[in-house]
């Protein structure tokens, strides 16, 4: 069956498109690489938003491609696609990500469309995409880039006012991290190329010059941080101003209680979630609980989590799915978080959410030689060097039909579909122990 039968018909990929505009904010790049994966198939996905000024940058897939992608790197791929396969194409190309040459797919958004959003797909080759697939995948973004403005053009004015702001910082912090590193450059060169100085005193020069330049990148992290992420203090206390509203024409009474560790930062995505979580348990409580008193609380846990508790002292009846409210319990397990309802009939109900300041390592995958024999593994290493069955028969001692009998092994066992693949596995992987490739 065709992979991109998913994609086959007009109204397939109309539900494709509709699956990603139902999705949640946070769990938006992961839909979108979902729905993508049978049309290009890849190893991991990018995207750099045009509208968040929190965090732009996002990536989904295999763990090696999460510290890869910044936002300077997508946004300069953006301009290389634009520049080289022109406005409404995307782009296919490589580039050194997680110490690899790798084969990328860009696609940036068709002038009109959307500022500056940039999707990047990580491929496994560089084949070339069927014929019909770039204009897809073009139109696709697009349409997912034009929604998620539109998102962000009816956001709440004060919400609209603090995106500015913050994207006002980024790009300035962006502006002047390029100046400093362009002069940083020059100055290196200056000394290297000078003919007044000897070799060692050249060298020296650019060391010192080099040195500073590095603290000057350690300050710009430091302030790209201070962009992504809020004190505990400040992000608690713009949820308590945002609840106040709330209970303005109401006999509850709200207590607040902020974090311990006031100076510690979340991510802003984090603190946001939290005080939607927070937002939403509120207000399910006032129409179901009718308390006459709410607590509110963050915390940070002993396993490195964000705790927001809503306590109030009403019936007792809360609903253990009541944070399915406006989707509120699914943008918290995009975030890897969870939320849990207790309700006890005559005394009230609580309400937690936790939510991970980082997100758990993923676990390491079995490495698929493992399952090989030794004379399998003494089989696959001659595979590897490229030699054929004759060949590995005469260097291992054994007769041709015994090699093809262990190579339709190694093939299956390894899952792929030819000698080339399986080699290709060998050499992508590196070898473990007890193969030894050199010739």
């Amino acid at each position: 069956m065709d992979e991109t039968a998913p994609w086959a018909r007009p109204q397939d990929a109309l539900a494709r498109a509709v699956e990603v505009l139902r999705e949640p904010r946070p769990g938006l790049l992961p839909k979108v690489s979902e729905v993508l994966g049978p049309l290009v198939p890849h190893l991991a996905a990018a995207q750099l938003s045009g509208v968040c000024a929190y965090s732009p940058a996002n990536t989904v897939g295999a763990p090696e491609f999460a510290e890869a992608f910044g936002s300077l790197l997508l946004s300069r791929l953006g301009e290389r696609a634009l520049a080289e396969a022109g406005p409404g194409r995307p782009w296919q190309g490589t580039e050194q990500l997680a110490g690899a040459e790798r084969s990328l797919v860009v696609v940036a958004t068709t002038p009109g469309a959307g500022r500056g959003a940039v999707l990047v797909l990580v491929r496994a080759d560089g084949a070339p995409l069927a014929p019909d697939v770039p204009e897809i995948l073009q139109q696709f973004w697009d349409l997912v880039v034009t929604h998620s403005e539109h998102r962000a053009t009816d956001a709440a004015p004060a919400q609209a006012a603090v995106s500015r702001v913050s994207a006002n910082a980024r790009a300035w912090a962006i502006a002047k991290s390029t100046g400093t590193h362009s002069a940083a450059l020059t100055a290196i060169l200056a000394p290297l190329r000078s003919a007044d100085l000897d070799d060692a005193a050249a060298r020296r020069a650019a060391t010192e010059l080099a040195v500073t330049a590095l603290l000057d990148l350690r300050r710009s992290a430091d302030l790209d941080r201070t962009l992504s992420e809020e004190p505990a203090d400040a992000a608690f206390a713009r949820l308590a101003r945002e609840l106040r509203p709330l209970l303005r024409h109401t006999r509850v009474r709200l207590d607040v209680a902020p974090p311990a560790d006031a100076a510690r930062s979340v991510p802003a995505d984090l603190a946001h979630t939290a005080r939607d979580a927070v937002r939403a348990a509120v207000l399910v409580m006032l129409d179901q609980e009718k308390p006459g008193r709410l607590h509110v609380s963050w915390t940070f846990t002993a396993d490195s989590a964000l705790r927001a508790v809503v306590r109030g002292d009403g019936l007792g009846a809360l609903a253990a799915d009541a944070l399915g409210v406006h989707r509120t319990a699914e943008r918290i397990a995009a975030l890897g978080g969870r939320s849990t309802v207790e309700a006890v009939p005559g005394w009230g109900a609580t309400v937690t959410v936790d939510l991970p300041l980082a997100l758990p390592e993923p676990a390491e995958a079995p490495d698929p030689l493992d399952g090989l024999q030794p004379r399998e593994r003494e089989v696959l290493e001659q595979l590897a060097r490229g030699r054929r069955n004759r060949d590995i028969a005469a260097a291992l001692h054994i007769s041709e039909s015994t090699v093809k009998f262990h190579v339709a092994n190694i093939l299956a066992k390894l899952g792929v579909a030819s000698r080339g693949e399986a080699a290709a596995l060998v050499h992508r992987a590196g070898p473990p122990a007890g193969l030894h490739l050199a010739s």
